[in-house]
């Protein structure tokens, strides 16, 4: 077994309607990002120089590094513009109770 396993993350209620929410849980700074097609957890850390996302313009669906411009999938992770060559760590969510969780 690997340890994982579900835990609280923060109350639907406490983020940001329709943007991205700075979380840190243990020693991990995470985003959740409130998108279109629902709610999706990542590293909050841009995968190229470490900037917090969270900082960061937010369309519903795309998050831009507020530091260089790049961008990412807030959905998938998936680096969709320079100089982000390095998908985002995607973190398994759900919501329990109004409650979002995260597989850790």
């Amino acid at each position: 077994m690997n340890g994982k396993h579900w835990q609280p993350l923060i109350s639907i209620d406490q983020l940001e309607p329709n943007d991205a929410t700075p979380v840190r849980l243990n020693n991990t700074l995470l985003a959740v990002f409130d998108t279109i097609d629902g709610y999706f957890v990542s590293d909050a850390r841009c995968t190229h120089a470490g900037a917090n996302l969270c900082d960061g313009y937010f369309d519903g669906k795309n998050i831009e590094c507020p530091l260089h411009q790049g961008l990412f999938d807030a959905r998938t992770g998936r680096a969709l513009a320079a100089p982000v060559t390095r998908h985002l760590k995607m973190i398994e969510c759900r919501v329990i109770d109004n409650q979002l969780q995260v597989f850790m």
